[in-house]
């Protein structure tokens, strides 16, 4: 049996339902994670340049100021709700009994 989501690849599991090893060379979670806070990151600072540049008056264009600040907005909620999932999940998991 084979899971497939997204770009972190498949899941394969044994008969029994347990996974399988992680293949060599596939990026786990935390390495996932801190990729897409750098490029959150990255969006943020870009968008702070960019307005930065427009307000000292240089040659920018405000539609692309206003498109890079939506961006990074739009990537800023995202990984909060990605953060609030995964306290959701971790304080679900404290609240099974074993």
């Amino acid at each position: 049996m084979e899971i497939r989501s997204g770009d972190l690849g498949a899941v394969r599991y044994t008969p029994l339902g347990k996974p399988l090893a992680a293949t060599p060379g596939a990026p786990d979670f935390g390495e996932t994670f801190k990729s897409a806070l750098g490029e959150v990151n990255r969006l943020q600072l870009d968008a702070g340049e960019k307005t930065r540049a427009l307000l000292a008056g240089e040659d920018v264009d405000l539609h692309q100021v206003m498109i890079s600040a939506e961006e990074a907005s739009v990537a800023f909620d995202l990984m909060m709700e990605i953060r609030n999932k995964l306290i959701e999940a971790y304080q679900e998991i404290q609240r099974m009994n074993v």
